[in-house]
């Protein structure tokens, strides 16, 4: 049975059973005990159907400190300024992100393979390599839409 037809149905006995339940004395904490559980299912069918790829954002990006070259990522790479990597706070490790540059239409895809302080401005921070190819090196950020694919 697909998704689809498998939530219909839930909803659909779930209606019932709140119509039943209407008539009854102690209706009220049944009907919260009943939305709750129709909440939680929706929710968990809701996450079932997003992918990473439905993932966008816009903020500030910013590149890695040459002085973190050759370290250890919180992934376990070994970070490479040359390499088209990025960290960022939340999104898993090896997913593939594409980066514009807001300011110049720059485009890049990175893999993240680091975790970005959950404290910082930015939203990402860049290898170098990427850095230079969204053409902002100079002025050490910018304004950027990423999204993951």
């Amino acid at each position: 049975m697909k998704s689809e037809n498998l939530l219909a149905e839930f909803v659909n006995v779930c209606l019932k059973m709140r119509k039943r339940e209407m008539d009854s004395v102690s209706s009220i904490s049944k009907r919260i005990k009943m939305n709750r559980l129709i909440l939680m299912f929706l929710l968990i069918i809701g996450c079932s159907f997003m992918k990473a790829s439905d993932y966008t954002q816009t903020g500030r990006a910013s590149f890695y400190a040459n002085k973190f070259h050759g370290k250890r990522t919180s992934s376990g790479e070994i970070f490479q300024q040359d390499n088209l990597t990025a960290a960022h706070k939340t999104l898993k490790f090896g997913t593939m992100v594409k980066i514009v540059n807001l300011a110049n239409d720059s485009v890049v895809t990175v893999k993240i393979n680091d975790r970005l302080g959950k404290s910082s401005a930015s939203i990402i921070d860049v290898s170098m390599k990427a850095a230079k190819q969204l053409n902002f090196v100079n002025k050490g950020h910018t304004k950027v839409k990423i999204e993951a694919i």
